[in-house]
């Protein structure tokens, strides 16, 4: 059964017409991304949806039993509010439940059989695990930190940026959880790992979602279903943003198909009216009539294709560098992937992201493949199933084999290839390299010493000491403690 369902929706604002005959639908689970133009209609239908706006015709039916909740663009807050206060001012219902589950089980203990507590005991559950709130105080003290609220939970709410209160209300929604949510460009004001906490709790609690966002990454991840607002139409499509713009592209395509048969049915036709006499007869006049029609119809759809084909290359263009830019923010991405070496199944069905700042450390016994999972990170092997991707970005090894390092050259060689005595650091200061060295507890002597004859962990501190003079955005580091003393 549909929670929302809007038929033959038509508004406008003076002489620019919004919405025209637009139907939506939206069913339990889905979640729909609602995309357009600035100014095609995207917030008015939200309003609607709302009754904060009315159509000027139309049937709007929503079930009177379904609670909606929307994230303003600039949200509203009692005074004297902190920031805790605000977030579990929106939780009252639920606590109110789990306190009226806890007495009723308490009850239980001697009414065991009192079938209109266990009843009401079964209601309060279900509501409860809706709304997976039965460790709400851990859910809330994770949403602050997640949302780098946790150091303002007592300040005044009125106190913090604009962001910051937009990020208060989403918390507060997020953890209340109505029966559809809707959201008002919500990655506004959140950095990456906002985003993608955001993305877990939205698709991990299987939220009904209605939302505005120009983040192509964000609807990927994320919608069910697009909605696309132009000149007042609505289009619906299946699936995320990468598939909005596949079935874009076959619109496009049946478009100019259509066109094609057109101007062969055109072409016809104009061959019948050359004949003349039997064209004036008046019995023909229809025919006449649709073929003037037709030959309007043929003028018009060159520039309704171009249109679209114009529009359509912008789309996929923005959403490539979009991609681009989000995988600078994101390093690696694996999906369901797996590696065997020889017959050992090493990686079985692993997905993960790595962000940029993220410090991770791969853990586990010998021959478990770990050193394996680094080398596919460095595209030195590549998977046997799922999905690999990594984004645009240099990316600094130490290996255990410390293969970087000539045992035939001296330190001095190492750091120097092209002679001198100078070194770039990665952070783009010149350095003498004894004094480079120097904080890596190599003398000045060790400058003519041969790789090959330093120690194990000697190396391994060249090794080191070479990798930060390196350009690179993400250091990937293979047992680096390996042989090296206390205070290196």
């Amino acid at each position: 059964m549909a929670l929302i369902d809007l038929q033959n929706i038509n508004k406008q604002y003076d002489t620019k017409i919004i919405l025209k005959e637009a139907n939506f639908t939206l069913l339990e689970g889905q979640r729909v991304a609602v995309i357009g133009q600035n100014g095609q209609g995207k917030s008015t239908l939200m309003k609607i949806i709302m009754n904060q706006t009315e159509a000027d015709s139309g049937i709007v039916s929503i079930d009177k039993s379904v609670k909606i909740e929307m994230l303003d663009q600039q949200p509203k807050f009692a005074l004297n509010l902190s920031v805790r206060d605000a977030i579990e001012g929106q939780l009252v219902d639920i606590k109110k439940a789990k306190d009226e589950y806890e007495k009723i089980t308490h009850d239980l203990a001697t009414q065991y059989d009192n079938m209109e507590l266990l009843n009401r005991q079964a209601q309060l559950a279900t509501y409860i695990d809706f709304h997976n709130a039965w460790d709400l105080d851990n859910l809330i003290e994770r949403v602050l930190v997640e949302f780098a609220l946790k150091e303002y939970e007592h300040k005044d709410v009125h106190l913090l940026s604009g962001g910051e209160q937009r990020r208060v209300s989403l918390a507060g929604l997020l953890l209340k959880k109505p029966d559809v949510l809707l959201l008002d460009e919500p990655t506004n004001h959140l950095d990456v790992y906002m985003v993608e906490f955001l993305e877990q709790l939205l698709l991990k609690n299987n939220f009904t979602l209605v939302f505005i966002s120009h983040d192509r990454y964000f609807i990927d991840n994320i919608a069910t279903n697009v909605v696309e607002i132009d000149g007042g139409v609505l289009r619906k499509f299946s699936g995320g943003y990468s598939s909005y713009l596949e079935q874009k592209q076959q619109i496009l395509e049946n478009m100019q198909k259509d066109h094609e048969n057109l101007l062969r049915l055109v072409k016809r036709e104009a061959h019948w009216m050359q004949r003349g006499v039997t064209a004036r007869r008046k019995r023909n006049e229809r025919r006449k009539s649709e073929y003037l029609d037709l030959k309007q119809k043929a003028k018009s759809n060159p520039a309704q294709i171009r249109k679209m084909s114009l529009e359509l290359q912008r789309e996929q263009k923005a959403f490539n560098s979009d991609e681009i830019q989000n995988r600078k923010k994101m390093l690696f991405e694996l999906e369901n992937i797996e590696k065997s070496l020889g017959d050992k199944l090493l990686i079985k069905d692993f997905s993960t992201r790595i962000l940029q700042k993220d410090t991770i450390a791969i853990v586990g016994p010998n021959g478990t493949g770990k050193s394996t999972l680094l080398k596919i990170f460095l595209g030195k092997l590549k998977v046997d199933n799922g999905v690999f991707k990594k984004g645009d970005f240099e990316v600094g090894y130490f290996d255990q084999q410390r293969e970087m390092l000539d045992d035939a050259k001296n330190i001095l060689e190492t750091f120097c290839p092209n002679g001198g005595d100078r070194v770039t650091l990665n952070d783009g200061r010149d350095m003498h390299v004894f004094g480079y060295l120097k904080n890596f507890l190599f003398p000045k002597e060790y400058l003519d010493k041969k790789v090959g004859t330093l120690s194990g962990g000697e190396k391994n501190r060249v090794a080191l000491a070479l990798l930060f003079t390196k350009k690179v955005d993400c250091l990937v580091l293979d047992e680096p403690t390996n042989d090296l003393d206390i205070p290196t």
